[in-house]
């Protein structure tokens, strides 16, 4: 067998091995390991002694120089970002000036989730803690005057996925780092897009409940001095994002630094706040919890990428596309449908860790290859516009897989804060937020200058 069968082979052994339970980190590391040793003990024929060892010290190797990188400082402090803001009670803030001001239109408490959760987002770097912290603070709200339980449940476990796109985002660093994008432009990229996704959101959401009142009554009552009066308590979070925002594009820090100062400016507020110790050891260990998660897997997907750098599978792919025949358009929608799939039985970070080193060279090989012009793309940009463009189109479908079962993260985290809601019911409420998401898809495929206008704006 040629190196390329071999490693067709093994992503076959791999996709059932995370099918059956296994976790992702573990599988591709064992897959890469295997792939790496066939290679060096009999491809290179080195023996097998040799390519153990070999493949040893690859597997040591590659995961620390990656993960040692100051650009992965990023994920630890964007996510305690989240947790500390969480805790110092800003969270609650925030949602509160969202129910007093969106809470008159039909499913307002469920449009105030989704405009709280993009709010959060824009503070916290993780999908799976703005669901947790949410499910504590929306649903209660949302059930105490007479919500569906299975809807309150989907708003928020959708309205979680905003956090994958509205920056700081981990999943967008970890795609800049995969694919050696702009951490700045990406970052900056993710803001219209998450925003016009809220929207859509909050259109399907007062649609349904206007259409079947039952779902979600609206909330009234509330003075125009009363919702001016709750504006003030989500100002710590938006200046923190002005932070980070001036820090990163004033050029007075790296995208780490700005991750690190606004982790700080949120620590003094919370102090000012009142934090006790205890609830600074709480958002001290989630945040580690989470960061280690999400460590680990790129460590085990690492192993597995360097063999698939070895095995030339990336390239042998973006070579294959290139030479079809159909429109380029119609070979991403392939490529996007094939995350759809995927999306299914993995998450949205494991899935993006396993494919995008094949998938992004032939999304590339689409436009003609690296240094093309405009004019000369096929998809109507230059090779960095479609870097950072396919970025957020892969985030957002990566975004499916935090609410599509059997896997969706998001979904079990609702259910998992909520003893009083199953996951299938999660499910249920969540699933015509995948229609919201096909459609924000869709939208940013067809007007690609919602993604790249800020970025062109101010770096430009």
């Amino acid at each position: 067998m040629t190196p390329i069968e071999v490693s067709l082979v093994l992503a076959g052994v791999l996709v059932l091995l995370v099918i059956i339970g296994v976790r992702v980190a573990f599988a591709c590391a064992i897959i890469g390991l295997a792939g790496l040793f066939i290679i060096f003990a009999f491809d290179k024929g080195m023996g097998v002694e040799r390519g153990f060892w070999i493949t040893l010290k690859i597997a040591g190797q590659i995961p620390h120089s990656k993960t040692a990188s100051n650009v992965l400082g990023l994920i630890p402090t964007f996510i305690l970002i989240g947790y500390l803001a969480y805790y110092a009670g800003l969270t609650g803030k925030l949602f509160e000036a969202a129910k007093r001001w969106a809470g008159w239109v039909p499913g307002g408490l469920a449009v105030a989730t989704v405009f709280a959760t993009a709010g959060f987002a824009a503070v916290s770097g993780a999908s799976v803690a703005t669901s947790a912290v949410f499910a504590r603070i929306a649903i209660p709200e949302m059930l105490k005057e007479g919500y569906n339980k299975a809807f309150a449940a989907g708003v928020v476990a959708a309205g979680g996925t905003l956090a994958s796109l509205i920056p700081p985002s981990a999943i967008l660093v970890i795609y800049a780092i995969i694919t050696e994008s702009s951490v700045g432009q990406l970052l900056l990229a993710g803001f219209v897009p998450g925003l016009v996704s809220a929207f859509i959101y909050a259109s399907l959401i007062s649609g349904m409940a206007w259409f079947k009142p039952s779902l979600g009554p609206p909330v009234s009552g509330f003075t125009w001095k009363e919702r001016f009066e709750a504006l003030p308590g989500s100002f710590p979070i938006f200046a923190v994002v002005g932070i980070i925002i001036i820090c990163i594009y004033g050029g007075y820090g790296t995208p780490t630094e700005a991750g690190a100062l606004g982790a700080f400016v949120v620590f003094v507020v919370a102090l000012a706040q009142g934090m006790k110790w205890e609830q600074l050891k709480g958002a001290l260990m989630e945040a580690a919890k989470l960061s280690a998660m999400i460590f680990t897997m790129i460590w085990g997907v690492l192993i597995y990428v360097r063999y698939l750098g070895f095995a030339d599978l990336p390239g042998a792919f973006a070579a294959w596309i290139s030479t079809l025949e159909q429109s380029p358009m119609i070979t991403l929608m392939l490529i996007l449908g094939a995350y759809v799939i995927l999306g299914m039985f993995m998450d949205a970070i494991g899935m993006l860790l396993l494919t995008l080193p094949v998938t992004f060279p032939a999304v590339i090989a689409l436009n003609g290859g690296l240094g093309v012009t405009a004019e000369e793309a096929a998809l109507g940009m230059t090779a960095d516009e479609i870097s950072i463009w396919f970025g957020i189109i892969v985030v957002k479908m990566a975004e499916l897989c935090l609410i599509t079962p059997p896997i969706g993260l998001n979904c079990f985290v609702v259910a998992g804060v909520r003893d009083d809601i199953s996951v299938q019911q999660v499910f249920r409420g969540a699933s015509p937020f995948f229609i919201a998401d096909v459609i924000t898809v869709g939208v940013l495929i067809a007007f690609p200058g919602i993604v790249l206008w800020l970025p062109r704006l101010l770096t430009g």
